[in-house]
């Protein structure tokens, strides 16, 4: 089945409405999108909100593994510049925190890395002078290559999602579904062999120095209702695999190229991407650092009770990382 348009859920006005006007009184109570108290109070107004807003938040049910939530509607002037680095964001365009912390909590339970971003649970994702070559979100002048979110780690999120505050330039996030490819039986036995560790990214510097000894995991999956993956090519050391296994791992790129769809988010769009089947990645641009760049807030979500993860993982010593949920 070959890629098709991109499936949108379309907020109307009055769903808009409804989020944003939760999201602000969450804000005005609060005072900022980090308060403890913020996150624990975020479920129960998640549960709260009209089934229009909860059918929206509906799982994954698309056969490219995402959706786009589009009605939002973020004013450029408003949220200010776009900031040079993730650091210097704080509460910028906070109401769009929160806005994003309620999607999130409507679909499952958002998870924040004590190495990541200060902790806080809505990163911000845009590009940064001196990391234009990188393979993190920070990077700019490279083609981010696809990847599974956090795929070095057994406790990463299952729902990947990234809410669009500025775009002007039309940047291309690109994903790609493994229930779309066409491999050769071989291959996905193959690739279902824990042969290859993956390593942490640039954007976990502790992690990388972790003494452990970095555990085989495998690629592919079945899991009850079909094929998963766990994929980071930057950041599996292919050349220590035999012959065979590395070849099968490049058929896996190619087809997941061959289904690649790109998806250039427009300001208050949130795209949802179902960690477990798609991965993800970003076209090259020309940063300017001049307060226009393209801008997301990110956020990383668990859903109780799905069984899509060898159970193997959970001897997995993450390297360190340790991933906090919102609610506990």
């Amino acid at each position: 089945m070959e890629p098709g348009p991109t499936p949108v859920r379309p907020l109307d006005q009055d769903l808009a409405g409804e989020l944003l006007t939760a999201a602000r009184t969450l804000l005005g109570d609060f005072g900022s999108p980090a308060h403890p108290g913020l996150l624990r109070r975020a479920p129960q107004v998640a549960a709260s909100l009209g089934d229009g807003l909860r059918h929206a938040c509906r799982p994954v049910d698309t056969p490219d593994g995402l959706f786009v939530l589009r009605g939002l509607h973020v004013d450029d002037d408003t949220i200010g510049p776009t900031p040079r680095h993730w650091s210097a964001a704080g509460d910028a365009a906070a109401l769009y925190d929160v806005a994003l912390l309620l999607v999130s909590s409507a679909m499952g339970t958002p998870i924040a890395w004590e190495g990541q971003q200060d902790g806080r649970f809505v990163h911000n994702i845009l590009p940064s002078p001196g990391h234009e070559e990188e393979q993190t979100g920070a990077s700019s002048s490279v083609l981010l290559s696809p990847h599974t979110e956090d795929a070095f780690h057994p406790g990463r999120a299952h729902l990947l999602i990234l809410g669009c505050m500025r775009n002007h330039d039309d940047v291309a996030t690109t994903a790609a579904c493994v229930r779309r490819t066409r491999l050769p039986e071989a291959d996905v036995e193959l690739l279902s062999r824990p042969v290859l560790p993956i390593l942490p990214d640039d954007a976990y510097a502790e992690a990388q120095g972790y003494p452990g000894e970095p555990p085989a995991v495998p690629t592919l999956w079945r899991a009850g209702d079909g094929l998963t993956l766990r994929f980071d090519p930057a950041y599996t050391p292919l050349e220590r695999a035999p012959q065979e296994h590395r070849a099968a791992y490049h058929r896996l790129c190619d087809e997941l190229a061959r289904v690649s769809v790109a998806v250039s988010l427009r300001p208050g769009e949130i795209l949802v991407v179902d960690n477990d089947v798609a991965v993800h990645g970003r076209v090259p641009f020309q940063a300017r650092y001049d307060g226009t760049d393209r801008w997301l807030k990110r956020t990383s979500v668990r859903v109780a009770g799905r069984r899509t993860r060898p159970p193997a993982e959970r001897h997995e010593h993450g390297y360190g990382q340790v991933a906090v949920e919102a609610f506990a």
